[in-house]
């Protein structure tokens, strides 16, 4: 056993250690063999060499990744830890500005942060049609409406055009209170979220009134034709095979669509097969369509959503 001094001479301990150590426990947790004594800039690290040269690798490697992001959140480091060496290396060369989709509020960054998000980024300059299919947190919705907010942006379509099954797969909004937005609001709520960190508020509600963004659930769309639009079916896995393909028919000239969905999250009935699930098998050899299958690598959310995503995973398997 030898022991190390590593001192953090370029970034405030408290970036890497968490308010109360939450994220040195976090790192703790990765390397059970070794004893790590946090004091102010000093980490005092007894164990094996070879194992302390590999959380003096991992140290570097956080570093770094808060020197390029400016922040290191526990999610984060999780990530960071999980992989192996040759993806944290691809992980902390691909973080730069070549990432960034858009400048939101604030000056917020908005930028792909995992490799499927990245082959989003760049399979929608190639493809008019994207399907992402994959677990809850995985960024697909917030990746898909940066997309498009930066489409509007750049001139490259007309109108936004946001849609998803309401109320579960059937749309029965009647019995809910209100008149027809305060019905749906509810169920479009992430979607505003996700444009609220993009957009102006006084800007937002402008491009909604000129229904320059549209959001509108998926029975909205029959009978029409979307052109000169980006257009983003969310949670479309609870779409039915013949809503699935009243959407799909509705691409017109210069239209971008992303498809969004995860196939272990589906509320249709049990006598009907989900609609994406249809799509993506007939359509995934079809030239100018992509199908990315994002997993719980590309899981951005709370630490705990990973885990969660592996556990029901794993139970699934076993029945």
């Amino acid at each position: 056993m030898i022991e190390k001094i590593i001192t953090l001479d370029s970034v405030e301990p408290v970036e890497i250690y968490g308010v109360n150590d939450l994220k040195l426990n976090v790192i703790k947790k990765y390397f059970p063999k070794l004893k790590i004594i946090a004091r102010g800039y000093s980490i005092k690290v007894l164990g094996d060499e070879a194992e302390i040269a590999n959380f003096e690798k991992k140290l570097s490697m956080m570093v770094e990744y808060y020197h390029k992001n400016g922040l290191l959140t526990d999610t984060v480091i999780e990530r960071l830890l999980g992989q192996t060496g040759d993806n944290l290396l691809h992980e902390k060369e691909e973080a730069t500005g070549s990432d960034i989709i858009l400048f939101g509020n604030s000056g917020l960054v908005i930028k792909a942060r995992t490799d499927n998000q990245r082959k989003m980024m760049q399979s929608v300059g190639k493809n008019d049609m994207i399907f992402a299919v994959g677990p809850a947190g995985t960024g697909k919705t917030y990746t898909a409406v940066a997309l498009a907010v930066r489409a509007l942006k750049n001139k490259e379509v007309k109108r936004i055009i946001l849609t998803r099954p309401a109320v579960e797969a059937g749309e029965n909004l009647g019995f809910l209170p209100g008149d027809l937005k305060e019905k749906l609001d509810p169920y479009m709520q992430p979607l505003y979220d996700a444009l609220h960190d993009m957009i102006p508020i006084d800007k937002l509600n402008q491009y909604i009134e000129a229904k320059i963004i549209q959001i509108a659930p998926l029975a909205f769309m029959r009978g029409r034709t979307l052109d000169n639009a980006f257009v983003i079916l969310d949670e479309a896995q609870n779409t039915t095979e013949s809503q699935m393909k009243m959407f799909l028919t509705r691409m017109g000239a210069n239209a971008k669509f992303i498809i969004n969905g995860d196939m272990t999250q589906i509320d249709l009935p049990r006598n009907q097969t989900s609609g994406l699930a249809q799509a993506v098998r007939l359509l995934k050899k079809t030239e100018g369509i992509e199908i990315i299958e994002l997993t719980t690598v590309d899981v951005i959310r709370h630490r705990l959503v990973k885990a969660i995503i592996e556990k029901y995973e794993g139970d699934a398997i076993r029945k």
